[in-house]
């Protein structure tokens, strides 16, 4: 099996190198850069796996990258590296496209457990069509006028297009998709979903709902489809039927 890529992308220098060596002792083939736009062009030069983006950059900041890159590619994972008590940053990143977040100061041993998380998540969407447990991992599930294709990782819309989902996104849809018209808690969300350890009053998930209702919504400002059951999460409100 090909090692996993990792770019890494922070101006200081001291954490670059101690990051660079301890994952390279791990086994990823590890790149680096300081600065936010010269990492748009490594992105495409280097084609890693996934990015430790730290967000105070010079050049772009790494919000700016973060977006930008997820026009361009939705299965990089993005891993953002924030201040630790930059809730409002944490909060962006993840509405930018961010798979995860890490606050300074980190321990190695976390970073590594939040990479394995999302290269665990990543192989488990390249075997679906060897993995079909419970017989809906091939299958295409409609819902109102909407189609997503499980095994293919595809969400068409009902005007007939593509609807373009980050790993992240598709993985909370299909969560929803497998639990449809049953109340599931922020912590449930958070444990199918991120595959990390959350922290109490965790808000992430609030971040990946308005997200997601943003595309599947016709008014997100008064969802239809995920409802908010106060006090308790969401509902996945209308009904899931399996395509022929």
């Amino acid at each position: 099996m090909d090692m996993a890529k990792i770019l890494i992308v922070d101006d200081d220098e001291a954490i670059l190198r101690m990051l660079e060596k301890f994952l390279r002792q791990e086994g990823f083939d590890v790149a680096t850069v300081a600065n936010g736009t010269i990492a748009l062009a490594k992105i495409k030069a280097y084609e890693p796996d996934i990015i430790l983006l730290d967000i105070n950059l010079p050049g772009e900041d790494g919000l700016t990258v973060a977006k930008k890159l997820r026009l361009e590619n939705q299965n990089i994972g993005i891993i953002m590296v924030t201040g630790k008590g930059d809730i409002i940053d944490r909060v962006v990143g993840l509405e930018m496209g961010a798979d995860d977040y890490i606050a300074k100061p980190f321990h190695l041993r976390e970073v590594l457990a939040r990479i394995r998380s999302i290269l665990r998540r990543r192989e488990h969407t390249a075997v679906y069509d060897d993995a079909d447990q419970n017989g809906l991992l091939k299958k295409t599930l409609r819902f109102n006028d909407w189609q997503a294709d499980l095994g293919a990782r595809v969400l068409t819309g009902p005007d007939g297009n593509k609807v373009p989902l980050t790993s992240g996104d598709f993985r909370l849809l299909e969560v929803f998709l497998k639990n449809p018209q049953r109340v599931l808690s922020r912590d449930q969300i958070l444990d199918f979903v991120a595959a990390r350890q959350w922290e109490p009053y965790d808000r992430s998930v609030d971040t990946r709902v308005r997200r997601l209702r943003g595309k599947i919504e016709k008014d997100p400002s008064t969802p239809e489809i995920i409802k908010t059951v106060r006090g308790e999460g969401y509902v996945f409100s209308t009904q899931v039927e399996v395509s022929s």
